[in-house]
This record gives structure tokens, sequence and C-alpha cells, in this order.
């Protein structure tokens, strides 16, 4: 039996660590990284490739105890998945890097190059650019594949179409695959138009739609499951599930997952926002206000305006040097379904609208519809309306696959 004394100090300890963790972070909620019991043994005596970047850390609260409990602190460690792997003795031999790089130090669309990793001195073969599958010289040696990426629910973010190539080369080669499951930060949400067949791309593989309220783990399984890798093959596939989370758990990301998805803010607006890269329309890249402000020097004059400059993700960003404006969202409250209206609302103001879109448009929306319904003047809910058939179908689909 625990003491009143005792429990009383656990719950003090608890809410402290509750205290440091990232806003609306639950205490219990573990990654598949954290879920070391489950992989370890599987990973013991084999060669392993590791398909990771920033995001791939295990972090984890620790209680720092002193001889006066009032003094007990708590400190944040993270570890990165790569070096947590060596110290455990698992015999890494290469690390896969998709967009962005195994740093996160890339631009969007930035070309990447095969290198070796400063501190490890593993080899570091890129997915991105030309090389988006390994080939099967690159695979030779891999006795068992590790995916760690952090999504954010959205079609068009490609971590989840690099995860489509890493399982049909596992599966072509024969390499069983081990998925580290983490959180979605967009949680349930389930909205937009669908991708249909002839729009597919890198930013956009498969029928689902703009925001697929799935984490990572449970798409792999969608994946194969539906068998959407080539000629229908599948791969051997293991995810490694989150502890003590459910998709309606607020999740506040330890690492921004990728140079200009910031903070909470950024990566809640980014599915919404994302659409303006098909259009002339600024998302604030080369600002610090990343997938949280929109403007160009196209809309009519505001309160609020910006310059977007080159910096860190991006060294050429859209409208350089020119002041924008447009709309500030960094205080709005969280949204929970894909925003059209700003969309809308910069396309009805904008001072010719035939120079509004670009091709981008389409491969982003996945559809010609969305485009097309904004140029005839619909209303937002019909537009919403027009998705809710497909919508109703995709739910129907994922449910199987579904681990939370």
């Amino acid at each position: 039996m625990v003491s009143c004394g005792a429990s009383q100090e656990k719950k003090a300890i608890r809410d402290k660590v509750e205290d440091i963790l990232p806003k609306n972070v639950k205490f219990e909620i573990q990654t598949g990284a954290q879920n070391t019991n489950t992989y370890l043994p599987l990973l013991k005596d084999k060669k392993v490739g590791i398909v990771t970047n920033q995001t791939g850390v295990l972090s984890n609260a620790k209680v720092n105890h002193t001889s006066d409990p009032k003094n007990t602190t708590i400190s944040r460690e993270t570890v990165h998945l790569v070096d947590y792997l060596l110290e455990q003795k698992i015999n890494v031999q290469k690390i896969y890097a998709p967009e962005h790089g195994f740093r996160g130090t890339a631009d969007a669309g930035e070309l990447i190059k095969d290198g070796k990793d400063t501190q490890t001195g593993l080899p570091i073969i890129s997915l991105y650019g030309n090389n988006k599958k390994p080939k099967p010289e690159q695979l030779v040696g891999i006795d068992m594949m590790v995916f760690d990426l952090q999504d954010v629910g959205a079609r068009f973010y490609t971590y989840i179409s690099s995860l489509h190539y890493i399982m049909e080369a596992c599966a072509e080669n024969n390499i069983p695959l081990l998925v580290l499951d983490r959180p979605n930060p967009n949680g349930g949400i389930v909205d937009g138009p669908l991708l249909e067949k002839e729009y597919t791309s890198f930013v956009g593989m498969h029928p689902i739609p703009l925001l697929h309220g799935m984490t990572i783990g449970e798409y792999a399984q969608m994946i194969n499951g539906e068998k959407w890798l080539k000629n229908g093959i599948q791969c051997q596939l293991t995810v490694i599930p989150c502890l003590n989370y459910n998709r309606e758990m607020p999740y506040s990301l330890p690492v921004k997952p990728s140079p200009n998805l910031p903070n909470d803010q950024a990566i809640n607006l980014y599915a919404s926002l994302c659409l303006f890269e098909g259009t002339n329309v600024s998302v604030g890249r080369g600002t610090e206000k990343q997938f949280q402000i929109y403007g160009s020097p196209f809309l009519p004059k505001s309160d609020f305006s910006f310059t977007p400059v080159p910096n860190f993700g991006a060294k050429e960003p859209m409208h350089k040097d020119q002041l924008c404006y447009g709309e500030d969202l960094t205080k709005i409250e969280k949204v929970t379904r894909l925003e059209l209206k700003w969309l809308i609302k910069a396309y009805q103001t904008t001072a010719d609208q035939s120079k509004f879109f670009n091709d981008f448009f389409t491969k982003l929306a996945g559809t010609k519809k969305l485009q097309q319904q904004i140029m005839a003047g619909t209303s937002e809910a019909d537009i919403r309306a027009s998705w809710q058939k497909d919508l109703e179908a995709f739910k129907a689909m994922r449910k199987p696959y579904l681990l939370y």
C-alpha cells in the first residue's frame, strides 16, 4: 500500500512533469520510439537501416531527486533514435533521409545529396529528388528497416509519400519494415476533397482526403491493406504503437517537423494554407510566421503587411523583398477542419484573378474541381457539401486500419 504522503509527493512530481512538457501534451503519451521494450528485441542481431530525420527523437521527462523532496526538479531529456539505438548496441548500417534531409535543414523541394552524418559517421542516403525510392544496391546488407518520421496528417506532406516508396522497396527486396508510430498533431480531422487518380504525384499518391485523420502507423497499414504499392505487392509490416494515446488528445510536437512548420499554430493551419502554394499568395515563407500568415502584393492594402526575405528554410521565398498585404492568423483559435475562407477571400479580392492560380494548385488539391468551384463563385458551404459522400466512404475504408 502507498502512504498518503507518498501519493501526494507522486502527484506533486507528476504535476511538475506536466508543467514542463509542451502545452497540452498528456504526461501518459509515449511515441512508438519510446515503446522500446516492444521493438528493441526485434532489432537484436539485425543489420538495421533507418528512415528518419530530426523528428525521430525519444523525449522523456526526468525526475532529478535531491535530499530535500521539496527541491525535486524535472528536466527534459531528448535523444535521437539513431543515437539511442547505437547506445543500445543495435547494428545501424545506414540512414535514409526524406525531404529536408536528416537534420531537417533543407528548403522544401531542395535537392538533398547523399553523404555522411558527421555525428555518427553513418552513411546517409537521400530519398528526395530523383531517388525517392531506395535502389536495390542501396539496401544491400539491410536485414530490417526502421521508419520513424513525424507526420502532420495532410495528404501533401511528403513523409507519407516517402513511406509508400520505402514500403515498396522493402516488399520488393524482402526486408521487414518496422514503423515506429507517432501521434497525429491534427488528431482525427478528416476533411477536404479526395485525390483523383489522374492527379497522382509526390504531393498526393493515394485516394485520400487532404486531411486523413490517421497516424503514420495506421496509414502504413492502409497502404498495405488496400494494396496501393506497385503491382499490389505487400510489405512485411510491423507497427510499434504509441502508448496511452487516442486521436482526440491534443499533441504538441517536441521538434518542428520541417523548417517552415515552427510551432503548433503553423501545424494546425498547414493544410488550409498550403493550398496557397498553388497560387500567387505567400504563406509567410521568408518570415518568422510561416503558415500562420498569408499575403501578396496583389491583395488590397490592409493594416497587416509583411516582406519576405531569405532565411532558414526559404532561400528564395515567394515575393522576396516585396511588400505583401494579407492577414495575420497567429492568434486565431485552433481550426478543426480544412478552412477555405481565406483562399476564397484572396481569390475574390486579388488584383487579377486570371493570374491567381498556377498549375501546382491542382496537384495540391488532387482535383480540378476545387479551382473550378472557387472560380465559379461556389459558396464554401456548397464546396464542402460536395466532398461529403467521398469522406464517408473514406472513413469506412480506413476503419479497419485504426489503432487508437
